[in-house]
């Protein structure tokens, strides 16, 4: 097998057989007010 794509098959490739799809965040960061409220909860060394 060769590291290279065949030109052919890239040519050729049909995009509308493609399924659409919704893209969704699984892992939001923090907002600064969740961050300010975890650090009040913690207990300063």
């Amino acid at each position: 097998m060769s590291d290279k794509p065949n030109m052919r098959e890239i040519s050729s490739f049909d995009k509308t057989k493609l399924k659409k799809t919704e893209t969704r965040v699984k892992n939001p960061l923090p907002t600064k007010e969740t961050i300010d409220q975890e650090r009040k909860r913690e207990p300063s060394p």
